[in-house]
C-alpha cells in the first residue's frame, strides 16, 4: 500500500511540475522575467502556490528549469550513436544540437536571459547546467567512449565538445539571436554541422576512424 501512495505521489508532482513548467515558459516568454511571478505562474498552472514553491522555491530556478526543459529531448533520452565512425556520431550528435539551438523557444528564452540577467543577479548567478541536457551528455559519453575504443584521441572530450558546439552555434544560433530577420536554410545548416564535425575529427580521429 504504501508502495502505491508513493507512486501516487510521485505522478502528482510529475504532472504538476510539468503544468508550473508550460505555464511558466508561456509567461516569461509573454511578460519577461521581472512581470512574471510565481503567483502568476502557480494560478497558470492550476496549482497553490504552496505546490509551486515546493518545487521551485525562487523565481530564478524556476526560469533556469523552463530553459533546460525547452533543450530537453522531445522523445526522452538521446540515442547515443555506435562507435566506429567517429566523423558519422560527431555529425549525428551535431545535427541533433543543431535542432535544439533552432527551436523557437530555446531563442526567445536565451533573450530574455541576455536582456534581463543584467538587472537581476539572482538570474545571473545560475549555472544552467547545460551539460545535462540529453543531446550535451550524449556528445560527453560518445567522445569518451571514442577515446576508449580507440577510434579517436580525445585528450579531453570537455574541450572537444565545445569546441564542436561552439562552431555549430556561431553559425546557426548567434546570428539568428543577434538578427531576428536572419535566416539559415536547411542545406546550409547541414554543412555547418558536416564542417564543425570533420574540424573534430580531423584532429582527434584515430587510426580506426573516419573523416569521411
Amino acid at each position: 500500500m504504501t508502495r502505491q501512495l508513493s507512486s501516487y505521489h510521485r505522478e502528482v508532482a510529475a504532472t504538476n511540475r510539468a503544468a508550473i513548467l508550460d505555464a511558466a515558459v508561456r509567461l516569461f516568454l509573454e511578460s519577461g522575467y521581472d512581470r512574471t511571478s510565481l503567483a502568476r505562474v502557480a494560478e497558470g498552472a492550476g496549482v497553490s502556490k504552496a505546490t509551486l514553491f515546493k518545487q521551485f522555491p525562487t523565481k530564478a530556478e524556476l526560469f533556469e528549469a523552463t530553459v533546460l526543459t525547452a533543450g530537453g529531448s522531445p522523445d526522452g533520452e538521446v540515442v547515443d550513436p555506435p562507435t566506429g565512425d567517429f566523423y558519422a556520431g560527431l555529425v549525428g550528435l551535431g545535427r541533433a544540437y543543431a535542432e535544439l539551438l533552432t527551436r523557437p523557444r530555446m531563442i526567445a528564452l536565451m533573450r530574455v536571459v541576455i536582456a534581463e540577467s543584467p538587472r537581476f543577479p539572482e538570474l545571473r548567478e545560475r549555472t544552467f547546467d547545460f551539460g545535462t541536457l540529453p543531446v550535451l551528455a550524449a556528445l560527453g559519453r560518445y567522445l569518451r567512449a571514442a577515446h576508449a575504443a580507440g577510434t579517436a584521441d580525445v585528450e579531453d572530450p570537455d574541450v572537444a565538445s565545445a569546441q564542436l558546439l561552439g562552431m555549430i552555434a556561431s553559425a546557426i544560433f548567434w546570428p539568428r539571436l543577434v538578427h531576428g530577420t536572419w535566416t539559415i536554410t536547411d542545406d546550409e545548416q547541414r554543412r555547418a554541422v558536416d564542417e564543425a564535425a570533420l574540424t573534430i575529427a580531423a584532429r582527434c580521429a584515430g587510426p580506426a576512424g573516419s573523416t569521411r
